[in-house]
């Protein structure tokens, strides 16, 4: 994950392998300011990738600020339409 202005820009995988640094990599941003998460450069991603977004918007919420993503991955939109969850971590199209 990089720091671009007020977005963290998360490439690479995004699997249970790495999920653990990833959450506390995304709390620390969340901390210091920044409102955005792209997921645009994320190359591989499994369920656990959805758990760390519903976490971030839970943690944004409790401060009271919004959290938007961008470049949403086409199968982790898939996976929160099948879990009902898709309105909590979506703020743009699908990435295809």
């Amino acid at each position: 994950m990089r720091r671009d202005g007020m977005r963290a820009v998360v490439s690479g995988p995004a699997t249970l392998a790495n999920v653990r640094a990833l959450l506390e990599e995304g709390r620390t941003q969340l901390k210091s300011g920044v409102r955005t998460i792209d997921l645009g450069g994320v190359t591989e991603l499994d369920s656990s990738l959805l758990a760390v977004l519903l976490a971030w918007q839970r943690e944004a919420r409790a401060a009271n600020v919004t959290l938007e993503v961008e470049g949403l991955p086409e199968g982790l939109a898939t996976i929160a339409r099948l879990y009902g969850v898709e309105e909590f971590v979506s703020g743009s199209a699908p990435r295809r």
